[in-house]
């Protein structure tokens, strides 16, 4: 074999966005703040929806695990990006930069379905709405996370066992931020033509389910509202779907960009920016347009606000 006189690489090193130090320094205070209106945006929307009892029905129920997978999503990344912000030498372990792939994985994954469960939820609440409570009842909605959850769990750890087979022995950098996998292949000195097989078919596989559940109820919904005889009561009716659409419309623009560009425009940097977008910037935005485009939530938070305020 001719990995025996092959040196095992035990750690491997970021290039990052920049290696120059002032760069460094701005960028740090840039995802700073994005990652605590992140932290900040999506604890609040939880503490909203566990504090108002008005709250407690399935598509708050569903938001709250979204702003949970959010939190999740950044904090596998963020936190150490920023300490390799501050740090001359931007290493992680390779057991460590596995386990990253694999938080990431399960999150990305987590949060597709969810997505996904939120669209049915908006589909029964619009097309069936006599039956509602019955369609979304609070054993559906705890299925529907579960098996979020399952399926995302079931993604990473597949990817992660083949992940885990590979041999590094240099060159150890990676040129990104955090720990995908497809920067990994390149950098593996054994064969990843299953690996990148596992990938792109568990990707497409669950990408494709996750898409057509939230497309069907979407038409669903539309063919329900055009069918509404009233502009105003077709205006209501959309605008519950409002910020689910926007949230569901990053999500998935970010991801058909990434996965249809000509490999003659591949780059680190245009790699990086989708990252960017789906792992750092994507878990702010999901509350902002949540807590802006949804009277319910504005109106519990106005009324906790006010509480505090007479305390």
């Amino acid at each position: 074999m001719k990995m025996k006189n092959q040196t095992t690489v035990t750690e491997f090193i970021f290039l990052g966005l920049s290696s120059d130090p002032q760069m460094q320094i701005f960028l740090f205070l840039v995802f700073l703040v994005i990652y605590l209106i992140t932290l900040g945006g999506n604890i609040v929307i939880m503490v909203v929806i566990r504090a108002d009892s008005q709250l407690h029905i399935p598509m708050y129920f569903f938001l709250f695990h979204l702003s949970f997978v959010d939190i999740c999503y950044s904090s596998v990344t963020v936190p150490n990006m920023l300490m390799n912000f501050l740090e001359e030498r931007k290493t992680i372990s390779v057991n460590g930069c596995i386990a990253q792939m694999f938080f990431m994985l399960l999150s990305a994954a987590a949060e597709a379905f969810i997505l996904s469960a939120m669209a049915y939820d908006r589909y029964a609440a619009i097309c069936d709405p006599l039956r509602y409570m019955e369609i979304m009842s609070t054993r559906i909605c705890v299925q529907l996370v579960n098996g979020a959850w399952a399926i995302g769990f079931f993604h990473a750890l597949l990817n992660t066992m083949f992940a885990l087979k590979m041999h590094f022995c240099g060159p150890s950098q990676i040129t990104h931020f955090s720990c995908e996998l497809p920067p990994l292949l390149r950098l593996s000195c054994t064969e990843t033509l299953t690996n990148q097989v596992v990938l792109h078919t568990s990707v497409l596989t669950f990408a494709s389910i996750s898409f057509l559940l939230t497309l069907i109820s979407y038409i669903q919904i539309i063919s329900t509202v055009l069918r509404i005889r009233s502009a105003e009561g077709r205006r209501k009716a959309f605008s519950t779907c409002s910020s689910h659409l926007i949230v569901v419309g990053l999500l998935y623009l970010t991801a058909f960009l990434q996965y249809t560009k000509p490999s003659s425009v591949s780059s680190v940097v245009l790699d990086e920016i989708f990252s960017i977008q789906y792992s750092v910037l994507t878990p702010m935005l999901n509350p902002i347009v949540y807590s802006l485009k949804n009277k319910e939530v504005k109106t519990a938070l106005r009324k906790i606000l006010g509480k505090l305020k007479f305390k």
